[in-house]
């Protein structure tokens, strides 16, 4: 028996039915009546052969078994099976046979009746849980009902309210103005009082020099007026400067933080204005940057020497007339301190914007000039000359493009490579006293910076600029030097 089953497993008898099946079923449309007729002679002669088989398995199976075993099995599947589906050809029925197909058939009406029974149950529990549901249907409309009419009296006081709350926002929004034009009030009284604050302390410093000058003076008038051989000595005896302070070493600290806040402030607003100016004409922002920070450093060049060269023509006024303790370098400082509105802002300007129109690291658009950013020249050269009065001056560090990046000097500014050690540009310069770093200065840091200095180089930006210009370019060089001295 285990042989006849291996070998109808190893044909695949089925697989091959199957197969044949689908074969037909894609064709059936495609062939002609005869076609189909032969396919389904086939599919049944195939089955017939595997019935066969199975039948043989199925002798040998019960031969195997003696004369009890599969009794019962034969008699509940197979023979009731056979009787079916050879009824139309058999003329009668045994005896055995129709017993147990009444059997069959009582069975499958009890078990008809207890399907009916538990329907009618079902349907009975379907029909209470209906009823429960239409109830709670029934409550949750009235519910909702409610629900409606509240809503709708909520809605009514929130017109009633929401008229009493418009009316509120905009007696809020009135009070709001109000109070922002007290605070804008109160800011110009405030700014009022830090200007009334620095000239308190200025006339301090003053009051701190007169009477120092004052005692000074008395002391010269009671040396003076006892002119003994032992004051003769140890006046021909001092040297020619006086150990009294003049005005410029009495407010050298106070102006020394001035000056460096005034920086910073360039730093903060003056910079920034000019770069708003200049991005309307210049889409580039390194462009922009590199123009302010060689703007800076022009005005510190020109102011350092517009100071000695004023220094210069104080010293030579002076020399003819001066007497007094202290030296005539001093003099000419504390002279210099007190009349820095002397200092000719306008030449200095000239000087830097003729020094950047010959620039080749910077360009600029033709239809307009570098007059643009006299605003941010003129502050820079002024706050320039008055470091120059400093004991010690105060100075801008040395700054080369490519240059190794120092912490110390200089900050990275947002857009850097912050693992680049090299300087792509300067932003703002350092401030220095001799070889301290007063305020930091802003470079952007790039890999390759080397490789674009010498590109850029290579390039030569920008050639000697000429003064001779459009009608249009000078009015608006004109208007923005205007606007400039507005400021």
């Amino acid at each position: 028996m285990a042989d006849t089953l291996r070998r109808l497993t190893n044909t695949s008898s089925f697989s091959v039915l199957q197969d044949k099946l689908e074969s037909w079923h894609k064709d059936y449309h495609v062939i002609s009546c005869d076609q189909n007729l032969n396919r389904c002679c086939e599919l049944i002669e195939l089955t017939a052969k595997i019935q066969g088989q199975l039948f043989a398995i199925l002798n040998l199976t019960a031969a195997e078994g003696g004369h009890y075993a599969g009794v019962d099995t034969l008699k509940t599947r197979l023979l009731p099976w056979l009787g079916t589906c050879f009824s139309m050809a058999r003329p009668t029925v045994s005896d055995d046979t129709s017993l147990q197909l009444i059997q069959d058939s009582v069975e499958k009406d009890r078990k008809i009746r207890e399907l009916s029974a538990s329907h009618e149950n079902d349907m009975q529990k379907l029909e209470t849980q209906l009823c429960s549901t239409q109830l709670q249907l029934e409550s949750v409309r009235a519910e909702l009902l409610d629900a409606q009419k509240d809503l709708d009296e909520t809605k009514s006081k929130s017109a009633t309210n929401l008229l009493a709350t418009e009316d509120e926002i905009f007696q809020l929004k009135a009070d709001l103005r109000s109070a922002q034009e007290q605070v804008e009030m109160y800011k110009r009284k405030l700014e009022t009082l830090d200007d009334y604050e620095r000239q308190i302390r200025l006339l301090r410093d003053e009051v701190s020099y007169l009477n120092t000058e004052k005692v000074m003076l008395q002391e010269r008038l009671v040396r003076s007026r006892s002119p003994s051989p032992l004051s003769r000595h140890s006046r021909s005896s001092s040297p020619g400067r006086s150990e009294s302070p003049t005005r410029a070493q009495l407010t050298n600290s106070s102006r020394h933080a001035r000056l460096v806040s005034r920086f910073s402030d360039l730093y903060v607003v003056e910079r920034l204005d000019a770069q708003a100016l200049l991005r309307h004409y210049i889409p580039d922002l390194e462009m922009v940057q590199r123009i302010i920070f060689i703007a800076v450093v022009e005005s510190f060049k020109t102011a350092k020497l517009a100071y000695r060269q004023f220094r210069l023509r104080v010293r030579k006024t002076l020399s003819t007339s001066h007497f007094g303790p202290e030296s005539l370098e001093d003099a000419a400082v504390d002279y210099i301190v007190r009349n820095l509105d002397l200092y000719d802002v306008q030449a200095s300007i000239n000087d830097v914007i003729s020094a950047m129109n010959v620039n080749p690291r910077i360009s600029f658009p033709p239809e307009v000039d570098f007059v643009l950013i006299s605003s941010l020249i003129r502050e820079t050269c002024k706050v320039a000359f008055a470091m120059q009065t400093l004991d010690p001056p105060l100075d801008l560090a040395f700054a080369s493009d490519g240059e190794l990046y120092n912490d110390i000097k200089y900050r990275r500014s947002y857009d850097s490579e912050f693992t680049a050690p090299l300087v792509m540009y300067h932003v703002w310069p350092a401030l220095m006293e001799k070889n301290t770093v007063i305020v930091k200065g802003e470079a952007v840091t790039r890999s390759g910076a080397l490789w674009s200095r010498s590109r850029s180089r290579s390039r030569s930006i920008s050639p000697v600029r000429s003064r001779s210009l459009s009608p249009t370019h000078s009015l608006v060089t004109r208007k923005a030097y205007l606007g400039g001295f507005g400021h």
